[in-house]
């Protein structure tokens, strides 16, 4: 196996794949990444066993093919530190891969491509396509909302629903909770929901983070599947029942709270400062054409804003929330106007773009 890469394409591809490699493994050859070489270039592979990234990657010549297995973060880690526009020149010689650039020359041990362990989707596959953009900002709009490490696992990961012409991704850690919808022109598919475990999405928001081609997302009932134009990503699924998220958004509202969101998402962060840092606690009172926004903390220091709204509903209303999760909502909405909609101080708040009726927002209360 000799072959020689551009070092902007090693480094480029190599960072895609090791991403998903784990830094402490329980099995040795899970440290590397797959070297698939033919006259048609390469393919290179990271896998963790729970997900796995293939991407095509160019080659400067091809002077024989084959395939071998690699150490990723070394290799990515010596690419980095090599000269900007150099070629690197890969030799496989018996268990050792040397790699030569100009002067420098390393030797890095290598395992059997026949021991590199693959993801197989079984089963009947249901396919859908979307474009990169629609499906960057369905995962975007979402994934602040993912639970971490929360006992109930379904909730480590993003709900994907599909059917109905519509795309959904659905988030919740038990205190708030994210919808996002976009609309599947064309396509008509059997209703069919899965849950993403947190990592594979934040893998795949990466892969599609720029360009606008189109990506084939494919199912089964325990594996999930994207293919893009230069990638294959492909993730195990959390077996488990997602909460009913249709039950969980409010309906109407007897308070209603109209704001500039870039000036309410300020009043926020200047309120937060005071707030407690174990709770982040803050206290809204409505009342016609203002709210107050009040915080304190343990060291009995109070901070007190005031902001120019529309507002329906009765004078003084009071609400707490935790400020992170309010933060977060307004920093993922894009409008210029946002709309609060209130119950009571006892149930959960709906947070949408004034304008936009694709991302829905839901965030329980707190007592203060």
């Amino acid at each position: 196996m000799e072959f020689s890469v551009s070092r902007e394409q090693l480094l480029e591809k190599g960072q895609t794949v090791a991403s998903v490699v784990e830094r402490k493994q329980t099995m040795p050859i899970l440290a590397n990444i797959l070297i698939e070489v033919d006259a048609a270039g390469a393919v290179v592979t990271g896998t963790d066993l729970d997900s796995e990234i293939s991407t095509n990657m160019e080659l400067v010549e091809v002077a024989s093919g084959g395939a071998v297995t690699v150490p990723g973060r070394k290799l990515v880690d010596i690419t980095k530190a090599l000269p900007e526009g150099s070629v690197i020149e890969f030799k496989q010689e018996g268990s050792q891969m040397t790699l030569a650039c100009g002067r420098s020359r390393f030797k890095l041990a290598t395992l059997p491509a026949a021991d590199y362990p693959r993801l197989e989707i079984r089963g009947d596959l249901a396919t859908v396509s979307l474009a990169k953009g629609p499906l960057q900002d369905a995962i975007g709009k979402t994934q602040f909302a993912m639970a971490q490490q929360d006992v109930r696992y379904y909730l480590n990961g993003m709900l994907f629903s599909i059917g109905g012409g519509e795309f959904r991704t659905v988030a919740t850690d038990g205190h708030r909770l994210s919808l996002y919808q976009t609309s599947l022109e064309g396509i008509s598919t059997d209703p069919s929901s899965l849950i993403v475990p947190r990592k594979a999405v934040l893998e795949l928001a990466r892969l599609v983070n720029s360009g606008d081609e189109t990506v084939e997302l494919a199912f089964s009932t325990s594996h999930f599947r994207a293919l893009g134009p230069t990638f294959v990503f492909t993730s195990v699924l959390i077996d488990g029942r997602f909460p009913d998220y249709e039950r969980v958004v409010p309906q109407g509202g007897d308070h209603v709270v109209r704001a500039d969101r870039k000036r309410l998402r300020e009043c926020l962060l200047r309120a937060a400062i005071l707030s407690s840092e174990q709770y982040r606690g803050v206290r809204l009172r409505l009342s016609q054409g203002q709210i107050e926004v009040f915080a304190n903390n343990a060291e009995q220091e109070e901070a007190q804003e005031t902001l120019e709204v529309e507002f329906v509903g009765e004078d003084g209303f009071e609400i707490g929330f935790n400020v992170s999760y309010l933060l977060d909502v307004l920093a993922t909405i894009g409008t210029e106007l946002v709309e609060l909609r209130f119950g009571d101080s006892n149930r959960s708040a709906l947070l949408v773009g004034v304008g936009d009726d694709s991302g829905r927002y839901v965030v329980m209360p707190m007592r203060l």
